[in-house]
């Protein structure tokens, strides 16, 4: 079967026998669109890591690559220009899944000098994979106070139903908005009429290819933007603009893993994990795993390794107190994760372990509510 990509951005699959192979010519570079700056406007930054949006199909194999720069974006997208001024920079230009908390820290300082030098918000185009995972990271290393916001795509450009434009228009409309926090926007349904803003630590890629894939987890969704007026709403729970002083925290401790249950889980994947500083345990209903690891878990935590657990549910909070399970996990010296998702504890264990050297301290920490992650109480009819 021969894979054929048409003009409109579509593959259809045909027999190679019935099939005449011709050189394509390059395709025509984007030409880089000169805009004058309007006085009138903010001022915004584009933080560029890489992604579908800021990617174009490679004609040499097919598939989407990680090409265009943060000039480009603005260029590919004509509409930004009427919502601010930009100044632009590439941190890196990779897919998601290559990200790496050195990168996180590359990051985070250079938003932290972007919005020392007054721009009014800054924009992180990045993949969608792990963009969930980067915005966590940099709500626990940046105080800011002013919106920075991630984009993605779940479509590349060249797509007809490409959801590059509308979600970057949206994106910057956010970064000019009221907002005082990191924030994921991307699509709210399938349809073209407005992206919803996430908080950083509460966000969650649901669906693998769905324009729509994103959704808060745990509280509902801090605001959304209409589109194509980009008429921007904030809920009461969203963080406003200049409640923070900016301050960078940006040391990691990158000796930490997860770890998710499962029946049968065999003991080595725990022992694999001797050495680590912490280690985030997903767990099964309130936060549990077979007692046959328990001991194991318990000899970790003794060899300085500060476990924490949270749960497999999408929704609700781990209380090891219920069943006889939980209170041994407890007395092992495991910490509870509150309704903390999995992977956003991982991210606040680099930050918590990199910043603060006192075990007890780290401990009472990871229980503490940092930057929106943690809630004391859990919302009904999400």
């Amino acid at each position: 079967m021969a894979v054929i990509k048409l003009e409109s951005g579509y593959n259809i699959g045909v027999d190679p026998h019935s099939c005449t192979f011709v050189e394509r010519p390059s395709p025509v570079p984007v030409k880089r669109l000169e805009v004058t700056p309007d006085r009138n406007l903010p001022d915004l930054s584009i933080v560029s890591t890489g992604g579908t949006i800021a990617s174009r199909i490679d004609y040499r194999t097919g598939s989407v690559t990680s090409q265009f720069d943060a000039g480009e974006i603005v260029s590919a997208i004509p509409e930004l220009a009427g919502v601010a001024n930009y100044r632009t920079r590439s941190i890196s230009t990779i897919l998601s899944e290559n990200m790496t908390p050195a990168i996180w820290q590359d990051l985070a300082r250079a938003v932290s000098e972007e919005i020392r030098s007054g721009v009014s918000g800054v924009i992180i185009t990045h993949g969608t994979d792990t963009m969930a995972y980067s915005a966590s990271a940099l709500s626990f290393m940046l105080d800011t106070p002013v919106p920075v916001v991630f984009v993605g795509s779940q479509r590349s450009a060249d797509r007809p139903s490409s959801d590059n434009a509308m979600n970057a228009v949206c994106a910057a409309s956010t970064a000019t908005s009221d907002l005082g926090e990191v924030a994921v926007v991307m699509h709210a349904t399938t349809n073209d009429d407005r992206c919803a803003i996430h908080r950083g630590t509460r966000v969650r890629k649901m669906h693998t290819s769905r324009r729509d894939a994103f959704r808060s987890i745990g509280i509902p969704s801090i605001g959304t933007v209409s589109y194509p007026s980009r008429e921007v709403t904030l809920e009461p729970h969203a963080v406003r603009r200049g409640t923070h002083t900016l301050a960078l925290h940006e040391k990691l401790e990158e000796r930490c893993g997860l770890a998710q249950f499962y029946p049968g889980m065999a003991p080595g994947i725990l022992t694999a994990c001797r050495g680590y500083r912490g280690l985030v345990l997903s767990g099964t209903g309130l936060g549990h795993v077979s007692t046959g690891l328990i001991p194991l878990i318990r000899d970790l935590i003794e060899g300085g390794t500060m476990v924490v657990m949270t749960s497999q549910c999408m929704h609700g909070r781990v209380c090891d107190r219920v069943y006889d399970t939980g209170r041994d996990l407890l007395q092992a010296g495991v910490i509870e994760g509150g309704d903390m998702l999995p992977e956003v504890a991982l991210v606040k264990l680099m930050w918590v372990l990199g910043n603060e050297k006192d075990p007890d301290n780290a401990a009472a920490l990871m229980q503490t509510d940092l930057a929106g992650e943690w809630n004391r109480r859990s919302f009904h009819g999400l």
